[in-house]
């Protein structure tokens, strides 16, 4: 199921203003936007006072004020499966640990139990999953008993960069509302300049410096998947950035960019629902993004 396309937050607004929350949601897009506009819609569904939600000003707002993390850890021995929004008892936060590649099925079953219970006060629930994208298959089929059957008044949010690693089970079960690309495109950001530039340098670049720097996501995987991660991101945006040029100058023949797009789809469910080696991951990226540049 799909939100028609327009602003994404006024159409979440709107929900909470016309008190139409469904029971579960999908937000994607790049950036922080997702997350934040998740974390807006859960402190404005259980929002009790007046105006535009939420207010800031009422108890339940006051509660659910965003606070010091606590950090979490998807094994549950060195921090919670979960935690609140601010001390509010009906909103749950999950997003993967501090040292995980992937938000673990043992998180999703600790939500679960947890949505099985009363709510605090009786009213309206909501369970966030950040990193959603990072759910493996086992994950997914454990989130998608819940969708299929909520508890009453509850709703799930699940927050993704791509909704691409996501079954078809879980999407289609879900109101997608898509964050579009802006300022929080991954090649605007300061912190990507670097990656930006080796991308733009592609048409130079040889296939043994390629494989070197696939070697550079060597080592403890949650850093390497995660810096695989962001150079999935980046390169996609690279390869929109392409697309969006060759239609400007009148040539709609863009095949292998849409190739590539969709081998570094695959290459996002790979490394996260088979727990794929990051540097292999990469070197089959870079070689695929490559070979768009090749006359």
């Amino acid at each position: 199921m799909s939100i028609a396309p327009g602003d994404p937050e006024a159409l979440l607004a709107r929900a909470l203003e016309g008190d139409r929350v469904h029971s579960a949601y999908l937000l994607s897009g790049p950036g922080s936007a997702p997350r934040e506009g998740a974390l807006r819609f859960a402190r404005g569904a259980v929002c009790t006072g007046e105006g535009p939600r939420p207010c800031g000003a009422c108890s339940a707002c006051r509660r659910s004020e965003p606070g010091e993390e606590i950090a979490l850890d998807g094994t549950g021995r060195a921090g919670p499966f979960f935690r609140h929004v601010g001390d509010h008892p009906d909103l749950l936060w999950v997003e993967r640990g501090a040292s995980d590649t992937r938000v673990r099925i043992g998180q999703i079953r600790a939500v679960q139990h947890q949505l099985r219970l009363r709510s605090h006060d009786g009213g309206r629930r909501v369970a966030v999953v950040a990193d959603a994208e990072w759910l493996n298959q086992e994950a997914q089929n454990a989130l998608l008993r819940l969708l299929e059957e909520p508890p009453p008044s509850t709703t799930l949010v699940l927050v993704a960069a791509t909704a691409a690693g996501l079954l078809a089970t879980v999407r289609s079960r879900c109101q997608r509302v898509p964050f579009r690309a802006g300022e929080d495109d991954p090649l605007a950001d300061p912190e990507n300049a670097d990656l930006a530039a080796r991308l733009d340098a592609l048409p130079t670049t040889s296939v043994p410096a390629l494989l070197d720097w696939a070697a550079e996501y060597r080592g403890a995987r949650a850093p390497a998947a995660a810096g695989v991660q962001r150079l999935l991101e980046s390169a996609g945006a690279w390869l929109s950035r392409r697309v969006a040029a060759s239609v400007r100058g009148g040539s709609p023949v863009v095949r292998a960019e849409l190739a590539a797009q969709r081998v570094l789809s695959d290459c996002r469910k790979t490394l996260v629902q088979r727990n794929a080696n990051p540097q292999m991951v990469a070197e089959r990226a870079l070689l695929a993004v490559h070979e768009v540049v090749q006359p």
